[in-house]
């Protein structure tokens, strides 16, 4: 039992060092502002498949961009949509630079959403490349926001992501376990480990994806395309890559109407995490993962064992809650308004159980995306 007790208390202090890690790279990132004034084309790609219900929405809030219509241009790729995605965009579409395009039939044999960015890359005019999502919405000094971010060294900038609020107890929960991934990429990339980041909020240079070779090495994979890359271009050591922790640049999308999507969604986004290059990082991904199922073992084996695992487990609880609490409140107002110690409590034990399941699951079982059936 003391040994057992040892890796417990050893898991835990690692996680703890880890909050700590994340809680002073956000004090960087926040330190950081967007300043540059220099003027680039950007080219906004948004991959696509149907997407009918949202698409519109989007394309209004990306033409209605305060950044000068001459310097941007847009490219929606549709990646075989079936319903009549494709239709809207082509009939509400005001800007003469907003562009629809269609993925060929033969196209490279990458995952989708990478064939549909590198397929809009290829159509592209831009220094600056710019992805985001066909469900987001976008505020009017968001281009202009990620813009001002690029120095003459920053190669890769991270943007803010956040689920639209929801009167649901199952939305606020999504809403504030998101929040807490999205600050924890952005402690992260504050600390000069880059790790995790959205594909709904990125932005590039051109020259950089080119520089690391862009998804050769991670075409397979249906997910990643934009954490690889940004892992792939901090390696480089010629650029920066940096988070803009600005409530201009969020990027605000929907969450999940199903518990089966929201689990297709996260077996999706753990199902890269074996494959990143940096075998340091994948080293930590487990000893967290371990973490939380030693939690999970605690409460089992203090109910059937021995209190003391209640105990332990109880006081690991209280500290963990208290460490991703300050985490999390760094995050307003950017990513929401105030926390409900509510859903923070709920989300705090149903955290547990769905890190052991999603990390099993998404290593391991196969997943559904975009009608699509994905195998490991």
């Amino acid at each position: 039992m003391e040994i057992l007790l040892l890796i417990i208390f050893f898991l835990a202090v690692f996680y703890f060092r880890f909050l700590v890690q994340i809680l002073m790279g956000l004090k960087k990132v926040k330190n950081q502002a967007a300043h540059n004034d220099k003027k680039y084309f950007v080219s906004i790609i948004v991959p696509f498949r149907n997407e009918t219900d949202v698409i519109a929405e989007c394309l209004r809030s990306l033409e209605a961009q305060s950044y000068a219509n001459d310097l941007y241009e847009i490219i929606f790729v549709d990646d075989f949509s079936l319903d009549d995605s494709v239709q809207k965009l082509t009939s509400q579409k005001k800007l003469f630079s907003t562009r629809v395009v269609s993925v060929p039939d033969d196209y490279h044999k990458l995952s989708p959403k990478k064939r549909g960015i590198k397929f809009g890359l290829e159509q592209s005019k831009g220094e600056i490349i710019v992805t985001t999502d066909a469900d987001c919405i976008h505020k009017k000094a968001w281009l202009e926001t990620l813009v001002a971010g690029f120095d003459e060294n920053t190669g890769f900038i991270s943007g803010p992501v956040k689920f639209a609020d929801s009167n649901k107890l199952f939305g606020k929960i999504q809403q504030l376990e998101f929040g807490g991934l999205v600050l924890v990429g952005a402690g992260l990339i504050g600390s000069k480990k880059p790790a995790i980041c959205n594909a709904a909020n990125i932005a590039f240079r051109k020259e950089a994806f080119d520089f690391v070779n862009g998804y050769e090495d991670n075409q397979h994979l249906a997910s990643g395309d934009d954490e690889f890359l940004m892992q792939k271009i901090a390696n480089s050591k010629k650029y920066n890559v940096r988070f803009l922790f600005s409530g201009q640049a969020v990027v605000e999308t929907q969450s999940s109407k199903t518990i089966t999507g929201f689990i297709q969604q996260r077996k999706r986004w753990a199902s890269k995490g074996l494959y990143y290059t940096d075998k340091v990082l994948i080293l930590k991904l487990v000893l967290i993962y371990l973490f939380f199922l030693s939690l999970l073992m605690q409460a089992m084996l203090g109910v059937v064992f021995n209190l003391v695992f209640l105990y332990s487990f109880m006081l690991i609880l209280i500290i963990k809650g208290i460490m991703e609490y300050f985490v999390i409140k760094n995050g307003i107002p950017l990513l929401s308004n105030k926390i409900d110690k509510i859903v923070f409590a709920v989300s705090e034990i149903l955290h547990i159980p769905y890190i052991v399941f999603a990390g099993i699951a998404g290593t391991f079982g196969n997943f559904e995306w975009k009608g699509r059936t994905f195998k490991r």
